[in-house]
C-alpha cells in the first residue's frame, strides 16, 4: 500500500483540512490501527476539538467496493443507535474527491467516520487487566444494550469479536455526556435486509466463532449471538483474578475449544455463578451449548437479566484468593454441580492426570454425536481396559450433561453405581458360617460349661478353708457368664438384622437396575419400530415419487410436442410476417429516398439563393459607403436599411461568411448614430 503517510501531513477532504494524527507510543509514527480489510489512521481537524477527530480507512485492494457508497448512505441511518457512531461515514469516491485520489489512488472508496476514543477489549485481555466488578457489569450492560437495539433494528454486526469492540468507556480523552461505554467497529460486513450480500464474508474470529459454523461465512440476523454471549461472560469474568490469570491469550478461550467442557469453560462458568447468579449463567450455558446461532440467548435476554443485577448484589471481590492449585480442582467444582443437585452420587475426586488427558481428549475429537457420546464411548472403554476408578469418574463428569429422565441419563446413573459398588464391595456377614469362633453361640455356652466345672474341681481343702468366698465368687462369675451370652446373642441378631437389610437392599437395587434395563430395552425396541415405520413410509413416499416422475414425465413429452407445433406456427407467421415488413420497407426506403433528393434540391436553391444575397449585401454596403463619403447621408441610410433587412433574413449564415457579419455590425452602428462612420472593407 503506496499511502503511508507521516504525523503531521495535512489532508484536504470534502472541503475540510485534517491533519494525521501522531502515535501516542511513538511520536514519530502516524496513529493508525490495521485490521483485517484495511488500516485506520487519526485525522485531527485543524479547527476541531479532540473528541471531534476522524478515523480515515483506507481499504486493502481486495476490500475498495464502489458498492460502499451505497452501503454508507444506508448505514448513515444508524449512527444515532448507540455504540454504531461509525456508520456516520463519508465514502472517497472519484466524483466528490477526485483530485486527492489521483494525487493518492490507495484513497479511492476510503471511509472517513469518527475517531472512536479508547482501548479495544482486545487489548484488556492482553494486558490481563483486571476490572471491578462495577466497570465489569457497565460494560456488559452496554454491550447487551447495543446488541439488543441492533436485533430490533434487524441488524447484525457479523464480525464481533474483541478487536472491534471499543471501550471508550477507559478512554483518557474527555467526552461529550451520554457517550456510550462500548462502540463497535470494522461495520463492513454488517448485516441488513436492506443491503446487498457482501462478496468475501468473514467466518468470524478465533475465540468468538462457534465451532459449528467457523468453516462458513456468518451474515445473518443471528449472527453476533454466539460471539456476544462470549465477550458478556468475559466482561463479567474479568473482574476474577482466576479467570483472568485462566486466559488463553488474544480471547479468554483457545479456539479448539469452544463449546467443548473444557477447564476454561468450568471456571468461568463457576466465577459466574458466584458473582452474578445463576440467571447469568443459564444464558452463557444456552450459548455454549447451542446447535445454532438461533438457539443462543438474544441480546434482551442478556440485558433484562443484567439490568436485574443491582448495585448490593456486585460481589466486591476478597483480598482471598483461591490457591493456584486448586485451578483444576474437581470436577464437580468446576461444573457447578452440588451434592444437592445429584444426591445419590459422591462428590467426585480430582481428576488425575490420565483421567483429564482422556476427557479433554474426547472433548477436542468430538464429532456429530456430541460431547456426551464421545465421554460414554470413553467410559466405556476404560471399563473394557479393567480400569473401573478412570471409568467412574468419566462417567461422573458425563452425568452432568444428560438430560434427567433420559435413556441415557438411566444408563450413566446405573454404571455409576454398579463401579462404585465394584470398587467399595459392602461384605454382608453371613448368619452362624461368617461369624468368628469367639463369637459364636456354641463357643459362649460351652465357655459357660467349663467355668462352672472347672470351678467344682477346685480342691477340697481350698473350698473347705473359703467356702462361703467361693460360692460368691462362682455366682458372681456365672451371672457374668450369662449376661455376656444374652449381650452376644442380642449383638448377633441385630448384625443378623442388617445383613438381611442389606441382602434385601441389594436385591431392591437390583430388581430396580434390571427394571430399569428391562425399561430401557422396550424404548430401544420402540425407537426401532418406529425407524421402520418411518422407514416403511418412505418407501411408499418413494413409490409414490416415481409413480408422479413417470406422470410428469408423460406430462412433459405431450407439452414438448405441443410446444414444438406452437413454434412451427409462430415460425410461418414470422415469415409472413417478415415478408410484408420487407415489402413495406422498401417502400418506405424508396420514400424516403425520394425525399431526401427534394431536400436537397431545396437545400440546393436555398444554398445558391443566399450565395447570391451575399454578393447583394456586399453591393448595398457598399453603396451605403460611398454615399456616406459623397455626403448623402439619407441615401446611405436608405441601403443601410435594405442591408439590414436582407441580413436578418438568415444572419446565422450571413455571419460565418467572410467579413459579412463585421459589415453587418458597421451597418447596425451606422443606422444607431448616423454619425458613425462606414469602415472601408
Amino acid at each position: 500500500m503506496s499511502f503511508q503517510p507521516n504525523p503531521g501531513d495535512e489532508l484536504l477532504i470534502n472541503g475540510t483540512a485534517y491533519v494525521v494524527g501522531r502515535h501516542p507510543a511513538a511520536p514519530g509514527l502516524a496513529y493508525a490501527q490495521a485490521g483485517r480489510q484495511g488500516i485506520v489512521y487519526q485525522l485531527i481537524a485543524k479547527n476541531g476539538a479532540p473528541h471531534e477527530a476522524k478515523a480515515l480507512k483506507v481499504f486493502f485492494p481486495k476490500f475498495r467496493i464502489p458498492a460502499m457508497v451505497y452501503q454508507s448512505e444506508h448505514m448513515e441511518t444508524y449512527g444515532n443507535i448507540p455504540g454504531l457512531q461509525v456508520c456516520k461515514r463519508d465514502v472517497l469516491t472519484p466524483e466528490r474527491n477526485g483530485s486527492l485520489i489521483a494525487e493518492q489512488p490507495d484513497l479511492l472508496y476510503a471511509v472517513l467516520m469518527p475517531w472512536v476514543h479508547g482501548m479495544t477489549w482486545f487489548d484488556c485481555l492482553t494486558d490481563q487487566r483486571q476490572l471491578e466488578a462495577s466497570d465489569s457489569l457497565a460494560l456488559a450492560r452496554a454491550l447487551a444494550g447495543i446488541g439488543s437495539a441492533m436485533e430490533q433494528k434487524g441488524l447484525a454486526h457479523c464480525d464481533l469479536s474483541a478487536p472491534n469492540v471499543m471501550l471508550p468507556f477507559f478512554s483518557e480523552v474527555e467526552l461529550p455526556e451520554g457517550t456510550s461505554a462500548v462502540e463497535l467497529v470494522d461495520v463492513e460486513q454488517m448485516y441488513s435486509t436492506k443491503m446487498d450480500r457482501p462478496d468475501a464474508l468473514l467466518a468470524g474470529s478465533p475465540g468468538y466463532a462457534a465451532h459449528r459454523t467457523v468453516h462458513s461465512g456468518l451474515w445473518s440476523a443471528y449472527a453476533d449471538r454466539f460471539a456476544g454471549a462470549i465477550i458478556i461472560g468475559e466482561m463479567l469474568g474479568w473482574s476474577d483474578r482466576v479467570v483472568v490469570d485462566k486466559a488463553w491469550g488474544e480471547s479468554y478461550f483457545d479456539q479448539h475449544e469452544m463449546q467443548t467442557p473444557c477447564e476454561r469453560y468450568f471456571i468461568l462458568r463457576k466465577s459466574l455463578e458466584a458473582r452474578w447468579g445463576s440467571k447469568v449463567v443459564e444464558l452463557f450455558s444456552r450459548a455454549w451449548d447451542s446447535q445454532d446461532l438461533s438457539s443462543c440467548p438474544t441480546f434482551g435476554e442478556w440485558l433484562v437479566v443484567l439490568n436485574a443485577v443491582t448495585e448490593q448484589e456486585i460481589l466486591v471481590e476478597d483480598t482471598e484468593t483461591e490457591p493456584a492449585g486448586t485451578d483444576t480442582g474437581d470436577l464437580a467444582a468446576m461444573s457447578g454441580t452440588s451434592s444437592e443437585a445429584v444426591p445419590s452420587l459422591a462428590t467426585p475426586a480430582p481428576l488425575k492426570a490420565e483421567q483429564a488427558e482422556m476427557l479433554n481428549q474426547a472433548a477436542l475429537e468430538q464429532g456429530e454425536r456430541g460431547v456426551t457420546d464421545k465421554l460414554f464411548r470413553q467410559a466405556r472403554e476404560l471399563e473394557q481396559q479393567n480400569k473401573p476408578a478412570a471409568a467412574l469418574e468419566v462417567y461422573r463428569s458425563l452425568y452432568h450433561f444428560v438430560e434427567d429422565g433420559s435413556p441415557l441419563h438411566v444408563e450413566v446413573s446405573a454404571a455409576i453405581t454398579g463401579l462404585e459398588e465394584q470398587l467399595n464391595p459392602k461384605m454382608p456377614e453371613q448368619p452362624e458360617k461368617s461369624k468368628a469362633w469367639y463369637r459364636s453361640k456354641m463357643f459362649i455356652v460351652t465357655a459357660s460349661a467349663a467355668v462352672v466345672l472347672l470351678a467344682a474341681g477346685i480342691p477340697t481343702v481350698s473350698i473347705l478353708a473359703d467356702q462361703s468366698n467361693q460360692r460368691q465368687i462362682e455366682a458372681a462369675k456365672q451371672e457374668e457368664v450369662l449376661k455376656a451370652a444374652k449381650a452376644a446373642e442380642e449383638k448377633l441378631a441385630a448384625e443378623q438384622e442388617a445383613a438381611q437389610k442389606s441382602l434385601t437392599e441389594k436385591q431392591r437395587q437390583e430388581a430396580e437396575q434390571q427394571a430399569k434395563q428391562q425399561a430401557l430395552a422396550a424404548q430401544k425396541q420402540q425407537e426401532e419400530q418406529k425407524k421402520q415405520q418411518a422407514l416403511i413410509a418412505q418407501q411408499v413416499k418413494y413409490e409414490a415419487y416415481l409413480a408422479q416422475k413417470e406422470q410428469n414425465k408423460q406430462a412433459a413429452a405431450k407439452l414438448a410436442k405441443q410446444k414444438a407445433y406452437d413454434q412451427q406456427e409462430k415460425y410461418e407467421k414470422y415469415l409472413a410476417l417478415k415478408k410484408e415488413q420487407e415489402a413495406r420497407a422498401a417502400k418506405e426506403e424508396a420514400a424516403r429516398k425520394a425525399a431526401a433528393e427534394s431536400e436537397q434540391k431545396r437545400k440546393d436553391a436555398v444554398q445558391a439563393r443566399n450565395k447570391e444575397n451575399v454578393l447583394q449585401l456586399i453591393s448595398l454596403y457598399n453603396k451605403a459607403y460611398a454615399s456616406q463619403e459623397g455626403g448623402s447621408t439619407a441615401k446611405a441610410k436608405s441601403f443601410a436599411k435594405r442591408f439590414r433587412a436582407l441580413y436578418d433574413s438568415n444572419p446565422s449564415y450571413y455571419r460565418s461568411v467572410g467579413e459579412v457579419g463585421y459589415r453587418a455590425s458597421s451597418i447596425y452602428n451606422f443606422l444607431g448614430d448616423t454619425n458613425f462612420r462606414l469602415p472601408k472593407i
